[in-house]
């Protein structure tokens, strides 16, 4: 085990959608209340470094700044849909360099899955290796050649990486933990909110073990018991078997659960102006 990395979070801004995408159902018409008010919520977006002896590792990219406005990357649906928030300090490129890190300096880029907020500034990152599902990748890339309307992922951002030629390494379905460096594994989540997802668990002897799940679990809330799925879900019963490993997971390594989106957990943490997790 390696004891000398740290781990820092990067506060990428906030984004805002109704309440049903995160909890699905979570506040249902019924014949007594036939219009419950829709909310509309705001949650955390954020990506995490791992200064490692063996390379420097990023988990997630955020969203792209460029996202908003009329020029914006998104598609004026997508913004309106789910709007994004960041202050400039708040970019990602910015949030790096004020730990003094370049994006050329970043040996591996694990991405969880490649929707909007998780994977919009993966073309940053062209000396790095980019790990991501190997059904994700496919998954994305034949919708790419086939639409423009791609959902929660983002065709301007495909674009960019195929212009920038990314180098691309995929974690195949049978892979189920693949040790990315010393104390660092990728897991494999599989199928769920995503057409494949992977996370990260990561052995920090001081501070305790770190599982990051990203949208395998969005929030405390939608871990339970009972678990409550997303309302952005490809595969409902993969959705239920990911939490459950997840929970093994966290029993097995003693580690605490990142959760994808989760505020009250977010304002818990410690951000990477303030210090790191080692």
């Amino acid at each position: 085990m390696c004891n000398s990395k740290k781990v820092y979070v990067l506060d990428t801004g906030t984004m805002k959608m109704d309440k049903n995408n995160m909890i699905a159902q979570h506040n249902p018409a019924t014949i007594d209340n036939p219009n419950p008010p829709a909310e509309f919520v705001e949650f955390p977006v954020y990506a995490v470094l791992i200064d490692h002896p063996e390379g420097k590792i990023l988990f997630d990219t955020g969203c792209n700044p460029d996202a908003m406005g009329k020029e914006g990357r998104w598609p004026e649906g997508i913004q309106k849909l789910f709007p994004s928030f960041q202050s400039e300090e708040c970019y990602l490129i910015n949030r790096l360099e004020q730990l003094k890190i370049r994006p050329e300096d970043i040996k591996y880029v694990v991405a969880s899955h490649l929707h909007l907020d998780h994977a919009g500034c993966l073309e940053l990152f062209t000396n790095a290796e980019i790990i991501v599902h190997d059904s994700e990748l496919a998954n994305v890339m034949k919708m790419f050649a086939l639409t423009r309307d791609m959902g929660g992922y983002i065709w301007a951002d495909v674009m960019a990486w195929i212009q920038k030629q990314l180098r691309w390494r995929t974690i195949k379905p049978h892979e189920k933990e693949v040790e990315l460096v010393s104390g660092v594994k990728i897991i494999n989540f599989g199928p769920g909110h995503a057409y494949g997802m992977i996370g990260l668990v990561i052995d920090l002897p001081g501070t305790g073990n770190l599982l990051l799940a990203s949208d395998a679990i969005y929030t405390a809330e939608s871990y339970g018991p009972p678990v409550k799925p997303p309302g952005i879900l490809y595969d409902s019963i993969g959705y239920m078997s990911t939490v459950e490993y997840i929970r093994s997971l966290a029993k097995q390594h003693n580690a605490t659960i990142w959760y994808g989106h989760d505020e009250k957990q977010f304002k818990s943490l410690v951000k990477s102006t303030e210090g790191y997790y080692d």
